[in-house]
């Protein structure tokens, strides 16, 4: 089996109650939302990669203002046209301030709308896993920027 190994950066942006989401596509095609962010470039700072990747996703400026932690994940991938890969997926996750911009829909890219969602609403809305961990991370701020499994 193949490994794979892929490493993000994504940013907690909260301002008055409300987080900063972007909404993309799941595998079916189901709208599902997402944390702002994305995949690094060869090279590239992972502090580089989340303002370049909120700035595209959402057309606002951000100000890495934390470093909140790690979620690290592993599975594995089918292989549609290649033979199956054991994956590990490193997020590094941010707190970010918006400093500039305005808001705006990514075009072309891997999501289609930005928002601001109140924080009460999360629980409610279709999202990806990585913003309930992202959420308890900017809440509990560890000082080991990882998270105690079984806790919910």
């Amino acid at each position: 089996m193949r490994r794979t190994l892929r490493v993000a950066a994504y940013a907690v942006v909260v301002r008055d109650g409300q987080i900063l989401l972007a909404r993309a596509r799941d595998d079916d095609g189901r709208p599902e939302w997402v944390l702002p962010g994305g995949g690094m470039e060869h090279g590239e700072d992972p502090y580089d990669t989340v303002r370049r990747e909120l700035e595209e996703e959402t057309g606002y400026l951000v100000e890495v203002t934390r470093f909140l932690g790690i979620d690290s994940s592993r599975r594995t991938l089918s292989g549609r046209f290649r033979r199956p890969a054991d994956h590990h997926g490193l997020r590094l996750l941010y707190e970010g301030r918006v400093t500039g911009g305005e808001l705006r829909d990514e075009v072309g890219g891997s999501t289609e709308h930005a928002a601001w969602q109140p924080l009460d609403a999360v629980p409610g809305l279709a999202r990806i896993r990585l913003i309930d961990t992202a959420l308890r991370l900017w809440r509990e701020r560890p000082a080991t920027g990882h998270l105690e499994t079984g806790r919910g």
